[in-house]
């Protein structure tokens, strides 16, 4: 399997910049086996059956990019610079692993200041990045970080423009809870509240699993063969309320459809055993063609970028023949692509 399979063709146009308004109004593919149809998101209405349980993302992200600039004390006096931060996780010891351009001209011990309010020192290098121990800490960092950063968007949407207050309504799930991720679980991007009580009274269940999507989703695969590429572990946690009711939906014959790769990954981490369990801990799982799927029945997502990890996933999905033909059909069909662009549900046909 190699990492040119999974290449296509994409019109920069079709990359899209900012969401559908409302939410529910992108178009969605429906992909059931072999057979192809154009809907929009509203529409799922019509698919999802009572019974069918929606399995929903609700991390949330946090405003992870940080414009600022370095301070250094040298023999001839203070001298400062710019510097963008882009924030990847907390580690245990209190400072945080994080991206800094550039990060070969900061000093270990510099002080970097965002605000009036938020700053850090740079404490050391690891693998390629930053690590920062701030000024503040709990509710105060939140609120400073909140008040200085922005959205951190995708390179792809980041290249064409910058973030904007929008962004922090937009790049954000209506349904998400807690904070940690530096990237959105898109595909749930599409959901708003009507929409939500829709299918609620159609008869489908939700449960809510949290997985905080890393920025490593955004890292190039760099080997042709697929299969030795290695993941970025991301933390995520099933609740024994979330294992129960993924278990009771498939002890009663109803279908399971994690909302999005990252739901996804994360039952799947929880169901390797061959049933789902709770579990807590972070999850390197890569998913490409061959892998066996204990869970999920079915799946929404967006269309991703060429030779991605993403891209692999849905050919383990929905097979890989069907995986070209949805792409073909979505850039024929001028769907819009990546974070803030359109959708697909996913429906294979396994043998039974």
């Amino acid at each position: 399997m190699k990492l040119s399979d999974f290449d296509f063709d994409l019109p920069d146009d079709l990359i899209a910049t900012r969401p559908a308004v409302p939410r529910s109004s992108a178009r969605l593919l429906v992909a059931e086996g072999d057979r192809l149809h154009d809907q929009i998101v509203t529409d799922l209405v019509d698919w999802l059956r009572p019974g069918d349980r929606l399995v929903l993302n609700d991390t949330a992200v946090i405003p992870a990019r940080l414009m600022g600039r370095r301070f250094r004390t040298g023999p001839e006096g203070e001298t400062s610079a710019k510097i963008e931060v882009t924030l990847l996780e907390p580690r245990a010891d209190g400072t945080w692993a994080a991206l800094l351009k550039p990060l070969k001209k900061v000093r270990t011990g510099e002080a970097i200041v965002f605000s009036r309010a938020l700053s850090a020192e740079l404490t050391g290098t690891e693998d390629g990045q930053g690590l920062l121990r701030f000024n503040l800490a709990g509710q105060d960092f939140d609120a400073a970080l909140a008040e200085a950063g922005q959205m951190p968007l995708p390179p792809y949407i980041a290249a064409q423009r910058a973030a904007d207050e929008q962004d922090k309504t937009d790049y954000q799930t209506v349904f998400a809870e807690h904070p940690g991720a530096v990237a959105a679980p898109t595909a749930s991007l599409h959901f708003d509240q009507p929409l939500l009580d829709r299918l609620a009274a159609k008869g489908v269940t939700f449960t809510k699993v949290t997985l905080h999507v890393g920025a490593g989703t955004f890292l190039p695969v760099k080997v042709e063969d697929v299969t030795t590429h290695k993941m970025h572990a991301e933390w995520g946690e099933v609740s024994e309320t979330a294992a129960a009711e993924i278990a009771a939906t498939r002890a009663a014959g109803g279908r399971v459809i994690p909302v999005g790769t990252t739901a996804l990954r994360l039952i799947e981490s929880a169901a390797r055993s061959g049933a789902i369990q709770p579990w807590r801990g972070k999850t390197d799982i890569f998913i490409y063609p061959g892998f066996t799927f204990h869970v999920a029945d079915a799946l929404m997502t967006n269309f991703h970028l060429p030779k991605s990890t993403l891209m692999m996933l849905v050919a383990a999905f929905i097979g890989y023949r069907e995986m070209q033909a949805i792409y073909d059909h979505a850039v024929a069909s001028r769907y819009r692509f990546f974070s803030y662009g359109d959708a697909s549900l996913l429906l294979p046909e396994r043998p039974t």
